[in-house]
């Protein structure tokens, strides 16, 4: 955890490095192999859990992997109302039976996650989930958890603004 002026005040932050993120994602998988646990698909939560999710897919093993688009967040601390499956969907007549590990960066809320594991397990699939965080307000409990906190995250792939035509150089 650090400190950081952020707009003029100082906000305690959890900042998660390229570095420590590579930890991290051995470390969550360490938990699902020792857990006894073999997911037969990976299903990453679009966006925030595309590169923990590979990261995880990697160091486990699973190739097959998959994503399931849902927006909530719309800027720092500012949520839509609910959260919203986008397109494209994920094929779910493919995981009717099957072992799943969903994977997330956050369980803020936990909301994205309750809705990703409520259609995934209504379409007959085991699933578990993995995240690298856990905030204590989030309504689902994940079944790995990398760290707990109730910080907010700055991830190295979100920390910086989108790019823009004519910005580098």
């Amino acid at each position: 955890m650090a400190y950081h002026a952020d707009s003029a005040e100082l906000t305690e932050k959890e900042i998660l490095t390229w570095d420590l993120f590579g930890t991290a994602c051995r470390e969550l998988a360490q938990q699902v192999a020792d857990s006894g646990f073999e997911p037969e698909i990976l299903i990453a939560v679009a966006r925030g859990g595309l590169l923990p999710g590979g990261g995880l897919s990697y160091a486990l093993g699973v190739k097959l992997t998959d994503a399931i688009n849902v927006e909530f967040y719309t800027d720092v601390h500012e949520t839509l109302p609910d959260p919203v499956l986008l397109a494209p969907m994920l094929d779910t007549d493919s995981i009717n039976g099957k072992r799943l590990l969903v994977v997330d960066d956050v369980a803020d809320s936990g909301r994205t996650l309750a809705l990703v594991l409520d259609l995934l397990q209504s379409h007959g699939a085991e699933t578990r989930s993995a995240v690298l965080y856990a905030k204590s307000p989030s309504v689902v409990a994940p079944d790995y958890v990398w760290r707990r906190t109730d910080d907010w995250i700055v991830f190295p792939w979100s920390a910086e603004p989108p790019v823009t035509p004519g910005a580098g150089a």
